[in-house]
């Protein structure tokens, strides 16, 4: 396929107009930004990137859709001679299988906060070599996120947070009359006025976490009475629904949806094209969370994953991550050089009192078997 075609599908793809599955079948190629970096324009006669017979000439990186600057990915590859090869995951819990069945030959992985821990104690991830990033600055992180990264009695820093973000849901409000505010209204709309226009994520901690919202109850609790309810709520909505699926954008974008369980970066994305979309945070609460780069513990490629990382680690680097897909940062540093109109986007920083009832999620949520069992029995049901 040449550079003409492949623009054109991308931008399809980033547009919400075709879905990352069709992208693939009409590419060949994956969500891969090696591929951008193969279709840039030729330098000519250059000789290889410096360190490049160093690092050698792949890595495996395993992340979340819609959360990267490609272009980044880009410069990497033209400056170390790398090419990153990207799978797109929409759960940790689907990420943790796939690393425990083995032999997955990732190099680099996004996990969620309160994964950290598990990978810790299951012997999948080790602590970081700092002397190795060289880019990072531990001053220039907030020290609640930073935290996240560690686990309990071990300074040890195991991950680097990327960004964070909420979880709440995004609105059409030019097909949506009522002024939504609530988990509450979130569910109750779904199964009455706007049946067939919702969708939630494919992604037990959220989906569950917010029904249990619904009740005023705890984003992570394990409670059996109380997750009882919350899987006969998500049962009863789940006929109403459009899709189940962590990949929402196409279908708001579309029109399929007029309603979606989204998280910050992804509402962003959509309202630069649909200004129409409104972003709530339940007032009952829900979740905050940060996602972490870590390196896998037999990473095949540990070389270029240390280099990888370092340079995604540059300030410069990481707001220009920000401004493609609107993820707040942790790093300062990166915060200080994105426009004012982001660093005062509502969507991306909430008003203190939407953000101060969230709950970073817990680890017991990722292994708890009622809740694996509970999303088995909701994804199953007619």
């Amino acid at each position: 396929m040449n550079r003409t075609d492949f623009m054109k599908y991308y931008s399809r793809l980033e547009k919400g107009s075709i879905s990352r599955r069709d992208f693939m079948k009409l590419t060949g190629l994956g969500y891969a930004a090696a591929v951008v970096a193969a279709c840039a324009p030729a330098t000519g006669g250059a000789s290889a990137p410096v360190a490049a017979a160093n690092l050698g000439t792949r890595l495996e990186l395993t992340t979340w859709p819609n959360y990267h600057n490609l272009e980044n990915f880009e410069a990497f590859t033209k400056k170390t001679g790398v090419n990153i090869n990207t799978s797109i995951f929409g759960s940790n819990e689907e990420m943790l299988a796939k690393l425990q069945a083995g032999g997955t030959g990732w190099d680099v992985f996004v996990p969620t906060n309160y994964t950290i821990s598990t990978y810790v104690k299951l012997g999948l991830i080790e602590p970081l070599d700092l002397s190795r990033l060289p880019n990072f600055d531990q001053a220039s992180y907030e020290a609640r996120f930073l935290a996240e990264s560690k686990v309990a009695g071990d300074n040890s820093l195991y991950a680097i947070p990327k960004n964070w973000g909420s979880t709440g849901y995004i609105v059409r409000s030019s097909k949506v009359s009522e002024k939504m505010t609530s988990w509450k209204d979130f569910f109750d709309m779904t199964m009455d006025k706007y049946s067939g226009k919702t969708t939630i994520h494919d992604y037990q901690m959220t989906s569950i976490g917010n029904a249990l919202k619904y009740f005023g109850y705890s984003f992570n609790s394990v409670a059996p009475n109380e997750l009882a309810k919350a899987e006969q709520l998500l049962l009863d909505v789940k006929p109403h629904l459009f899709a189940i699926t962590s990949d929402y954008q196409p279908p708001v974008r579309n029109g399929d949806a007029y309603i979606a369980m989204a998280w910050t970066g992804d509402a962003l994305q959509v309202k630069r094209d649909l200004p129409d979309t409104e972003y709530v945070i339940g007032t009952e609460g829900g979740e905050i969370w940060e996602d972490n780069w870590a390196l896998v513990k037999d990473a095949p490629h540990k070389d270029a994953a240390y280099a990888f990382l370092n340079f995604m680690l540059e300030p410069k680097i990481g707001a220009e991550e920000t401004n493609g897909h609107g993820y707040p940062q942790v790093d300062a540093r990166a915060t200080a050089l994105l426009p004012d109109k982001m660093k005062n986007d509502p969507i991306m920083y909430p008003a203190q009192q939407l953000l101060t009832p969230l709950e970073f999620g817990a680890a017991v949520c990722l292994t708890d078997p009622n809740r694996a069992e509970l999303w088995a029995r909701v994804k199953s049901a007619a």
